[in-house]
């Protein structure tokens, strides 16, 4: 079991790949609004959300399933029953894969009717073929993750959004093709896939991976499954959904359909990665902690669930409240600098408010998952999409991309209320309120701060230095406020992070000066 400092290393470690990650594909997606515009950026994000729905369909309850059994398996000391539950969870996700392949390819002319936009279909053809790779990808990854090798978990990823953002620049910058540029770049996502598949398969055989007969496995790995697969397809459903009902609102309010479809670029392709910030070092927590609640269920540890969901539910309320001022503050200039896009700037800061639910929608989420309430987080999931849905179907005529947004705070709030109350029942009395309330009023003291100070700068400097100072300043104060409302122990993670050896050097050194 991960004691205390190994948990916040491996947090540590796992964060670092998955901020890299996240770094990386924020800069790529930079390059796609600026090469392929907002009407083509709306077109891939089209295609990859149409795509999302056949993967989940594939391999999405696998992994979480996967590695919460390997947990418990290797917690029992039963290794044959692990290679065969790896096995299993490869066969279905394979057969899946391939059968919803070969379908789509042989009823193409029936799938027109899911394309708001011809040349989004398309990108989805070119997409679909890498889908059997990423399936199989998908579990091979979950079997990491349950056995806690998550170097390679996190490594697998992070090559994968590396070589989509090493062939997507070649194709799309430095090798000059006749092809529409938003095909290129549907052909990078395909062979990142391919690449990511055959690195992690060499691993799983190098490190000793093996597959047995699945017979054992396959039904209570699929029942286990089946729960999670559904929440996640209805996401992605959900997410699809919307992708073609925003666009018609917006027809049906006046726009036309080429200006419908950038706004769903804008908001979409340059707003929601943005956004989606706080999920790199969320989904770092959860994916330590999962392995680590499967333990504890199994182990009937009630008090030490308690105390990891508190711990879990403060660090993910520190990051959005960390964030929320700079969001707030500096959104608007953050869209112009990143996408020359004024009004993405505008959106990223209306929407700073958002993080607090998300992060904590995430991170609850996944600890009901790790103790086996798949059927809580579906109907919770449900409930969010319910008025996600209807937001955009009611405001998107009034506030356009402004509308996804509050679909998304509705979706994300609802989710958040009813996984801790759910959570608390599971694991106890949570004590996190207190720790919100302080990170709010810190946040909000934080942007008090920020204001004035960003109005000043940008009066008497240019814009590049007067966002510069702005930063800076801003996160100095932040760094104040979260130490004066102990929200954090900066010098306890410094001592964690200080090897032993390094520790007693420097406190020799002291003794001597």
């Amino acid at each position: 079991m991960i004691g205390s400092m190994d948990l916040v290393r491996t947090a540590s470690l796992v964060t670092a790949f998955s901020a890299a990650e996240h770094c990386l594909g924020f800069l790529y997606r930079i390059l796609l609004s600026r090469v392929l515009g907002s009407e083509g950026l709306g077109r891939y994000q089209l295609a990859l959300t149409v795509f999302s729905v056949f993967v989940t369909l594939s391999a999405s309850g696998l992994p979480v399933t996967l590695s919460r059994t390997l947990a418990s398996h290797h917690a029992r000391g039963q290794r044959r029953a692990a290679r065969a539950a790896v096995t299993a969870a490869a066969a279905l996700a394979l057969g899946i894969s391939l059968a919803l392949t070969l379908l789509s390819f042989s009823l193409r002319p029936l799938l027109h009717g899911i394309f708001s936009d011809a040349g989004a279909e398309c990108l989805f053809f070119i997409l679909l073929p890498g889908l059997p790779f990423t399936a199989v990808y998908a579990v091979l990854r979950g079997s990491f993750w349950g056995e806690k090798r998550f170097f390679m978990y996190s490594f697998t990823e992070l090559a994968e959004e590396v070589a989509m953002i090493v062939t997507g620049t070649a194709l799309l910058v430095l090798v000059p093709l006749s092809l529409p540029k938003e095909n290129l770049a549907a052909g990078a996502v395909f062979l990142s896939h391919l690449l990511s598949f055959m690195l992690a398969l060499g691993y799983f055989f190098v490190r000793g991976g093996r597959f047995s007969s699945p017979q054992r496995e396959l039904k209570p790995l699929l029942s286990a499954a089946l729960p999670v697969t559904a929440m996640r397809v209805l996401s992605s459903f959900t997410g699809m959904l919307v992708s073609v009902l925003f666009p018609l609102r917006l027809v049906s309010a006046g726009a036309s359909s080429a200006e419908a479809m950038a706004e769903y670029g804008i908001v979409c392709g340059m707003v929601m990665p943005v956004m989606m910030i706080p999920s790199a070092f969320v989904s770092s927590l959860a994916l330590v902690l999962v392995p680590e609640f499967s333990e504890c269920a199994a182990r009937g540890e009630k008090e030490k669930l308690s105390a990891l969901t508190e711990k879990a539910l403060n660090a993910a309320l520190l990051i959005a409240g960390a964030l929320l001022p700079l969001y707030a503050v500096l959104g608007q200039d953050i869209g112009i600098l990143l996408f020359d896009s004024p009004k993405s700037g505008a959106l990223i800061a209306a929407g700073s408010l958002l993080l607090l639910p998300m992060s904590v929608s995430m991170i609850s989420g996944s600890l009901l998952n790790s103790l086996r309430c798949e059927k809580h987080t579906l109907l919770i999931f449900l409930a969010g999409a319910g008025a996600m849905l209807l937001t955009v179907l009611l405001l998107t005529g009034r506030l356009g991309g402004g509308a996804l947004l509050c679909g998304m705070a509705a979706e994300h709030t609802l989710s958040a209320l009813l996984s801790l109350c759910v959570l608390r029942r599971k694991t106890g009395k949570l004590r996190s309120g207190k720790f919100c309330l302080k990170t709010l009023a810190a946040a909000a003291a934080a942007a008090l701060v920020g204001f004035p100070l960003r109005s000043f700068f940008m009066l008497h400097f240019s814009f590049f230095p007067a966002l510069l100072l702005t930063l800076l300043l801003l996160a100095a104060a932040e760094g104040g406020l979260i130490a004066l409302f102990r929200l954090a122990d900066l010098k306890t993670l410094a001592k964690r992070f200080l090897p032993r050896r390094r520790r007693k050097e420097k406190s020799r050194a002291s003794g001597r000066i």
